[in-house]
């Protein structure tokens, strides 16, 4: 009779014990998601202000040789305005929101230096410009590995049943960084 309660009570220790030690390794998982999340949408904001850094540049130069094209160098530097803004707030969707308005601002703006040659053949435009090319490609690397961490905690977040460990600690879903396809997709319209 002792054997047997013996055996029962460590079982139940066991049972226990098991249950105790998922826990703990789901919240640490859940913990190292979240970390990497947060690692990967700071690697976005480092070049998305590298990229807000380099535009006052771009437009000095550009105003240089195209004076007349104002409108242009309005849209861009409200659109410059509105990233810094949204990204003060922290709101994933509006910085999505104010990164589309600011990339065809962008376009329109480097569609009117087309039409200046000597612009195009500036060295300083030509650096600038290569240096806001490479931006845009590590803000598509960092996007996209952010993207990557977050469908992976919410992949957690939403999994039985890393979900019990995810709803008693308020683990929720992140937002994707999303670029709307459609501003990205449309062509520059350009008017003098």
């Amino acid at each position: 009779m002792f054997l047997g309660i013996s055996i029962g009570i460590w079982t139940v220790v066991g049972v226990i014990a098991i249950v105790l030690l998922w826990f703990v390794a789901a919240y640490n998982g859940f913990v190292r998601l979240r970390n990497r999340v947060e690692e990967a949408w700071s690697d976005i904001e480092v070049q998305l202000k590298r990229r807000t850094d380099l535009i006052p540049n771009v437009i000095e130069t550009v105003k240089g040789y195209a004076g007349h094209e104002k409108k242009v160098f309005d849209d861009v530097t409200e659109a410059r305005t509105r990233v810094m803004g949204a990204e003060q707030k922290g709101d994933v969707k509006q910085i999505g929101a104010a990164e589309n308005m600011l990339s065809g601002a962008l376009k329109t703006l480097f569609a009117v230096a087309e039409n200046y040659p000597d612009l195009k053949a500036n060295a300083n435009f030509l650096d600038l410009q290569r240096e806001l090319a490479d931006t845009e490609n590590k803000i598509q690397a960092a996007r996209r590995f952010y993207n990557t961490n977050v469908r992976d905690f919410n992949t957690h977040v939403e999994s039985f049943p890393s979900n019990i460990v995810a709803g008693a600690f308020h683990f929720k879903k992140r937002e994707f960084f999303d670029i709307d396809e459609n501003v990205e997709g449309k062509p520059v319209s350009v008017k003098f």
